[in-house]
Protein backbone atom coordinates (compact mmCIF):
# COMPACT_ATOMS: atom_id res chain seq x y z
CA UNK A 1 0.00 0.00 0.00
CA UNK A 2 3.02 2.26 -0.42
CA UNK A 3 2.59 5.44 -2.40
CA UNK A 4 4.99 7.67 -4.31
CA UNK A 5 5.02 11.00 -2.50
CA UNK A 6 6.11 14.45 -3.60
CA UNK A 7 7.96 16.84 -1.27
CA UNK A 8 4.63 18.58 -0.62
CA UNK A 9 3.05 15.24 0.35
CA UNK A 10 5.91 14.52 2.76
CA UNK A 11 5.57 17.92 4.42
CA UNK A 12 1.81 17.54 4.79
CA UNK A 13 2.20 13.99 6.12
CA UNK A 14 4.59 15.27 8.79
CA UNK A 15 2.05 17.99 9.64
CA UNK A 16 -0.66 15.32 9.92
CA UNK A 17 1.57 13.39 12.32
CA UNK A 18 1.98 16.62 14.24
CA UNK A 19 -1.82 16.88 14.43
CA UNK A 20 -2.12 13.27 15.60
CA UNK A 21 0.48 13.85 18.32
CA UNK A 22 -1.30 16.94 19.60
CA UNK A 23 -4.68 15.18 19.57
CA UNK A 24 -3.36 12.11 21.40
CA UNK A 25 -2.03 14.28 24.20
CA UNK A 26 -5.41 15.83 25.08
CA UNK A 27 -7.81 13.70 27.17
CA UNK A 28 -10.99 13.28 25.14
CA UNK A 29 -9.47 13.79 21.70
CA UNK A 30 -8.41 10.92 19.45
CA UNK A 31 -5.45 10.99 17.10
CA UNK A 32 -7.25 8.34 15.07
CA UNK A 33 -9.88 10.93 14.12
CA UNK A 34 -7.12 13.08 12.60
CA UNK A 35 -5.91 10.08 10.59
CA UNK A 36 -9.44 9.30 9.45
CA UNK A 37 -10.32 12.83 8.39
CA UNK A 38 -6.93 13.50 6.79
CA UNK A 39 -7.40 10.41 4.61
CA UNK A 40 -4.50 8.19 5.69
CA UNK A 41 -6.20 6.02 8.32
CA UNK A 42 -6.28 2.77 6.30
CA UNK A 43 -2.68 3.17 5.11
CA UNK A 44 -1.66 3.81 8.73
CA UNK A 45 -3.37 0.62 9.93
CA UNK A 46 -2.06 -1.54 7.09
CA UNK A 47 1.48 -0.18 7.56
CA UNK A 48 1.44 -1.04 11.26
CA UNK A 49 0.14 -4.48 10.33
CA UNK A 50 3.41 -5.05 8.47
CA UNK A 51 5.27 -5.00 11.79
CA UNK A 52 5.13 -8.80 12.04
CA UNK A 53 7.27 -11.92 12.07
CA UNK A 54 8.54 -11.39 8.53
CA UNK A 55 9.60 -7.82 9.38
CA UNK A 56 11.41 -9.10 12.47
CA UNK A 57 13.31 -11.68 10.39
CA UNK A 58 14.40 -9.00 7.91
CA UNK A 59 15.61 -6.84 10.80
CA UNK A 60 17.50 -9.68 12.54
CA UNK A 61 19.17 -10.68 9.25
CA UNK A 62 20.42 -7.13 8.77
CA UNK A 63 18.28 -6.44 5.70
CA UNK A 64 17.45 -2.96 6.90
CA UNK A 65 16.42 -1.50 3.54
CA UNK A 66 14.07 -4.42 2.86
CA UNK A 67 12.68 -4.06 6.38
CA UNK A 68 12.13 -0.32 5.86
CA UNK A 69 10.34 -0.83 2.55
CA UNK A 70 8.30 -3.78 3.83
CA UNK A 71 6.76 -1.83 6.73
CA UNK A 72 6.17 1.27 4.56
CA UNK A 73 8.89 2.93 6.60
CA UNK A 74 8.91 6.26 4.82
CA UNK A 75 5.22 6.79 5.59
CA UNK A 76 5.54 5.71 9.25
CA UNK A 77 8.77 7.62 9.85
CA UNK A 78 7.31 10.90 8.54
CA UNK A 79 4.17 10.38 10.59
CA UNK A 80 6.06 9.59 13.80
CA UNK A 81 8.46 12.47 13.11
CA UNK A 82 5.44 14.77 13.18
CA UNK A 83 4.29 13.23 16.47
CA UNK A 84 7.71 13.73 18.06
CA UNK A 85 7.85 17.36 16.87
CA UNK A 86 4.36 17.80 18.28
CA UNK A 87 5.44 16.56 21.69
CA UNK A 88 8.15 19.22 21.94
CA UNK A 89 6.24 22.07 20.29
CA UNK A 90 2.54 22.02 19.46
CA UNK A 91 1.53 20.03 22.52
CA UNK A 92 3.25 22.63 24.72
CA UNK A 93 1.36 25.42 22.96
CA UNK A 94 -1.81 23.37 23.34
CA UNK A 95 -1.16 23.01 27.08
CA UNK A 96 -0.86 26.81 27.36
CA UNK A 97 -4.06 27.41 25.38
CA UNK A 98 -6.04 24.89 27.44
CA UNK A 99 -4.93 26.57 30.66
CA UNK A 100 -5.76 30.12 29.50
CA UNK A 101 -8.49 29.59 26.89
CA UNK A 102 -9.97 26.25 27.88
CA UNK A 103 -13.53 26.88 26.65
CA UNK A 104 -12.42 28.02 23.21
CA UNK A 105 -9.95 25.17 22.74
CA UNK A 106 -12.60 22.58 23.59
CA UNK A 107 -15.02 24.42 21.27
CA UNK A 108 -12.61 23.99 18.35
CA UNK A 109 -12.21 20.29 19.19
CA UNK A 110 -15.98 19.90 19.45
CA UNK A 111 -16.39 21.48 16.02
CA UNK A 112 -13.70 19.25 14.56
CA UNK A 113 -15.48 16.15 15.88
CA UNK A 114 -18.76 17.34 14.32
CA UNK A 115 -16.93 17.97 11.05
CA UNK A 116 -15.35 14.52 11.29
CA UNK A 117 -18.76 12.89 11.66
CA UNK A 118 -19.93 14.68 8.52
CA UNK A 119 -16.76 13.75 6.65
CA UNK A 120 -16.95 10.05 7.47
CA UNK A 121 -20.71 9.80 6.96
CA UNK A 122 -21.06 11.72 3.67
CA UNK A 123 -19.65 8.93 1.49
CA UNK A 124 -21.00 6.05 3.53
CA UNK A 125 -24.01 4.57 1.72
CA UNK A 126 -24.20 1.00 3.03
CA UNK A 127 -26.89 1.55 5.66
CA UNK A 128 -28.86 -1.52 6.71
CA UNK A 129 -29.99 -3.13 9.95
CA UNK A 130 -26.46 -4.43 10.69
CA UNK A 131 -24.75 -1.08 10.20
CA UNK A 132 -27.49 0.78 12.09
CA UNK A 133 -27.03 -1.67 14.97
CA UNK A 134 -23.26 -1.11 14.88
CA UNK A 135 -23.88 2.65 14.85
CA UNK A 136 -26.10 2.48 17.94
CA UNK A 137 -23.64 0.23 19.81
CA UNK A 138 -20.83 2.66 18.99
CA UNK A 139 -22.84 5.63 20.27
CA UNK A 140 -23.80 3.83 23.50
CA UNK A 141 -20.19 2.80 24.18
CA UNK A 142 -18.89 6.31 23.46
CA UNK A 143 -21.46 8.00 25.69
CA UNK A 144 -21.06 5.39 28.44
CA UNK A 145 -17.28 5.80 28.58
CA UNK A 146 -17.52 9.61 28.66
CA UNK A 147 -19.58 9.58 31.87
CA UNK A 148 -17.64 6.99 33.88
CA UNK A 149 -15.94 8.02 37.12
CA UNK A 150 -12.16 7.55 37.54
CA UNK A 151 -10.86 4.49 39.38
CA UNK A 152 -8.05 4.54 41.94
CA UNK A 153 -4.39 4.28 40.98
CA UNK A 154 -3.15 0.74 40.48
CA UNK A 155 0.53 -0.15 39.92
CA UNK A 156 0.01 -3.88 39.42
CA UNK A 157 2.28 -4.65 36.46
CA UNK A 158 -0.31 -6.73 34.59
CA UNK A 159 -2.76 -3.86 34.91
CA UNK A 160 -0.06 -1.40 33.82
CA UNK A 161 0.60 -3.58 30.75
CA UNK A 162 -3.13 -3.46 29.97
CA UNK A 163 -3.05 0.34 30.38
CA UNK A 164 -0.23 0.46 27.84
CA UNK A 165 -2.36 -1.42 25.33
CA UNK A 166 -5.27 0.96 25.96
CA UNK A 167 -3.11 4.10 25.81
CA UNK A 168 -2.34 3.72 22.09
CA UNK A 169 -5.93 2.88 21.16
CA UNK A 170 -6.61 6.53 20.31
CA UNK A 171 -4.04 6.29 17.50
CA UNK A 172 -5.75 3.31 15.88
CA UNK A 173 -9.41 3.71 16.85
CA UNK A 174 -11.03 7.06 15.92
CA UNK A 175 -13.10 8.56 18.72
CA UNK A 176 -11.38 6.51 21.42
CA UNK A 177 -9.14 8.73 23.55
CA UNK A 178 -6.36 6.70 25.16
CA UNK A 179 -5.35 9.47 27.59
CA UNK A 180 -8.96 9.93 28.73
CA UNK A 181 -9.28 6.18 29.30
CA UNK A 182 -6.13 6.31 31.43
CA UNK A 183 -7.84 8.96 33.57
CA UNK A 184 -10.84 6.66 34.00
CA UNK A 185 -8.55 3.74 34.86
CA UNK A 186 -6.94 5.90 37.56
CA UNK A 187 -3.41 5.62 36.15
CA UNK A 188 -3.05 8.85 34.13
CA UNK A 189 -0.80 10.45 36.77
CA UNK A 190 1.23 7.29 37.45
CA UNK A 191 1.91 6.50 33.79
CA UNK A 192 2.02 9.87 32.03
CA UNK A 193 3.39 12.03 34.85
CA UNK A 194 5.17 10.18 37.68
CA UNK A 195 6.89 7.49 35.61
CA UNK A 196 7.94 9.93 32.87
CA UNK A 197 9.33 12.30 35.50
CA UNK A 198 11.23 9.37 37.03
CA UNK A 199 12.84 8.60 33.67
CA UNK A 200 13.74 12.27 33.15
CA UNK A 201 15.32 12.54 36.62
CA UNK A 202 17.21 9.27 36.17
CA UNK A 203 18.68 10.25 32.79
CA UNK A 204 19.66 13.65 34.19
CA UNK A 205 21.43 12.03 37.16
CA UNK A 206 23.22 9.44 35.01
CA UNK A 207 24.51 12.17 32.66
CA UNK A 208 25.84 13.90 35.78
CA UNK A 209 27.66 10.73 36.87
CA UNK A 210 25.19 9.86 39.63
CA UNK A 211 24.11 6.20 39.51
CA UNK A 212 22.37 6.01 42.88
CA UNK A 213 18.84 5.95 41.44
CA UNK A 214 18.57 2.19 42.01
CA UNK A 215 18.77 2.83 45.76
CA UNK A 216 15.51 4.81 45.58
CA UNK A 217 12.59 2.30 45.85
CA UNK A 218 10.00 4.73 44.50
CA UNK A 219 12.20 5.65 41.53
CA UNK A 220 12.90 2.05 40.60
CA UNK A 221 9.21 1.23 40.98
CA UNK A 222 8.26 4.04 38.59
CA UNK A 223 10.94 3.02 36.08
CA UNK A 224 9.69 -0.57 36.18
CA UNK A 225 6.14 0.69 35.67
CA UNK A 226 7.26 2.82 32.70
CA UNK A 227 9.07 -0.12 31.09
CA UNK A 228 6.01 -2.38 31.37
CA UNK A 229 3.74 0.45 30.17
CA UNK A 230 5.95 1.02 27.11
CA UNK A 231 5.93 -2.72 26.33
CA UNK A 232 2.15 -2.72 26.59
CA UNK A 233 1.92 0.32 24.30
CA UNK A 234 4.04 -1.34 21.60
CA UNK A 235 2.03 -4.55 21.95
CA UNK A 236 -1.23 -2.59 21.70
CA UNK A 237 -0.13 -0.65 18.64
CA UNK A 238 0.79 -3.80 16.71
CA UNK A 239 -2.14 -5.88 18.00
CA UNK A 240 -4.78 -3.24 17.32
CA UNK A 241 -3.42 -2.67 13.82
CA UNK A 242 -3.65 -6.39 12.98
CA UNK A 243 -7.15 -6.64 14.42
CA UNK A 244 -8.42 -3.50 12.70
CA UNK A 245 -6.77 -4.50 9.43
CA UNK A 246 -8.68 -7.79 9.54
CA UNK A 247 -12.06 -6.28 10.38
CA UNK A 248 -11.63 -3.45 7.86
CA UNK A 249 -10.99 -6.07 5.20
CA UNK A 250 -13.85 -8.40 6.12
CA UNK A 251 -16.39 -6.12 7.85
CA UNK A 252 -15.62 -2.67 6.48
CA UNK A 253 -19.19 -1.27 6.51
CA UNK A 254 -19.93 -2.46 10.05
CA UNK A 255 -16.55 -1.15 11.24
CA UNK A 256 -17.12 2.28 9.67
CA UNK A 257 -20.63 2.47 11.16
CA UNK A 258 -19.21 1.58 14.59
CA UNK A 259 -16.54 4.26 14.24
CA UNK A 260 -19.14 6.86 13.27
CA UNK A 261 -21.18 5.88 16.33
CA UNK A 262 -18.16 5.97 18.62
CA UNK A 263 -17.17 9.42 17.40
CA UNK A 264 -20.74 10.66 17.95
CA UNK A 265 -20.61 9.21 21.47
CA UNK A 266 -17.26 10.91 22.12
CA UNK A 267 -18.91 14.33 21.74
CA UNK A 268 -19.75 14.04 25.43
CA UNK A 269 -16.04 13.92 26.30
CA UNK A 270 -15.17 17.05 24.29
CA UNK A 271 -18.29 19.02 25.27
CA UNK A 272 -16.85 22.56 25.56
CA UNK A 273 -18.79 23.66 28.63
CA UNK A 274 -17.22 21.69 31.42
CA UNK A 275 -15.34 22.42 34.59
CA UNK A 276 -11.96 20.74 34.87
CA UNK A 277 -11.44 18.89 38.14
CA UNK A 278 -7.81 18.75 39.22
CA UNK A 279 -6.11 16.31 41.58
CA UNK A 280 -5.41 17.67 45.07
CA UNK A 281 -3.51 16.36 48.10
CA UNK A 282 -4.88 15.77 51.61
CA UNK A 283 -4.66 19.50 52.35
CA UNK A 284 -6.70 20.41 49.27
CA UNK A 285 -3.65 21.79 47.44
CA UNK A 286 -3.30 21.22 43.69
CA UNK A 287 -0.75 18.69 42.45
CA UNK A 288 1.50 19.73 39.56
CA UNK A 289 3.47 17.79 36.96
CA UNK A 290 7.10 18.41 35.99
CA UNK A 291 6.12 21.32 33.72
CA UNK A 292 4.33 23.11 36.55
CA UNK A 293 0.83 22.34 35.25
CA UNK A 294 -2.05 21.14 37.39
CA UNK A 295 -2.86 17.44 36.93
CA UNK A 296 -6.33 16.69 35.55
CA UNK A 297 -8.57 14.19 37.34
CA UNK A 298 -11.84 14.48 35.41
CA UNK A 299 -14.42 16.91 34.01
CA UNK A 300 -17.83 18.14 35.19
CA UNK A 301 -20.11 19.15 32.31
CA UNK A 302 -22.80 21.85 32.35
CA UNK A 303 -25.10 23.73 29.95
CA UNK A 304 -24.03 27.33 29.25
CA UNK A 305 -25.91 30.57 29.65
CA UNK A 306 -26.35 32.72 26.56
CA UNK A 307 -23.72 35.44 26.88
CA UNK A 308 -20.81 36.91 24.91
CA UNK A 309 -18.44 34.09 25.93
CA UNK A 310 -20.93 31.47 24.76
CA UNK A 311 -21.29 33.18 21.37
CA UNK A 312 -17.50 33.22 21.01
CA UNK A 313 -17.42 29.52 21.86
CA UNK A 314 -20.04 28.79 19.19
CA UNK A 315 -17.91 30.75 16.70
CA UNK A 316 -14.92 28.56 17.58
CA UNK A 317 -17.06 25.45 17.06
CA UNK A 318 -17.70 26.72 13.53
CA UNK A 319 -13.93 27.26 13.14
CA UNK A 320 -13.38 23.61 14.12
CA UNK A 321 -15.88 22.44 11.52
CA UNK A 322 -14.22 24.68 8.91
CA UNK A 323 -10.80 23.14 9.64
CA UNK A 324 -12.11 19.66 8.86
CA UNK A 325 -13.87 20.86 5.70
CA UNK A 326 -10.63 22.53 4.59
CA UNK A 327 -8.79 19.25 5.10
CA UNK A 328 -11.44 17.55 2.98
CA UNK A 329 -10.99 20.08 0.14
CA UNK A 330 -7.22 19.58 0.29
CA UNK A 331 -7.67 15.80 0.20
CA UNK A 332 -9.93 16.00 -2.85
CA UNK A 333 -7.41 18.18 -4.73
CA UNK A 334 -4.59 15.78 -3.84
CA UNK A 335 -6.55 12.77 -5.09
CA UNK A 336 -7.39 14.54 -8.39
CA UNK A 337 -3.73 15.42 -8.96
CA UNK A 338 -2.81 11.75 -8.55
Amino acid sequence: MQQTRTLSDKIFLTLKGLGMGAANKVPGVSGGVVAFVAGFYEEFIYSLKKVNGKALKLLINGRFKSFFNYINGRFLSLLFLGMIISYFSVSKILDYLIIHYELFVWSVFFGMIIGSIYYINKDFKDWNYKTYTALIIGIVLGVGISFLNPAKENDNLWFVFFCGIISVSGMTLPGFSGSFILILLGNYVLLLVDSVNALYDTVYEILGGNFSFYENPERTRNLKVLAVFTLGSVTGLVTFSHLLSYILKHYKSITLASIIGFIIGSLGVVWPWKKTIYITNENGEFLFDSTGEKIIQNYKRYFPELNTETYYAIAFIIVGIAIVLALEVYGQKTRKQK
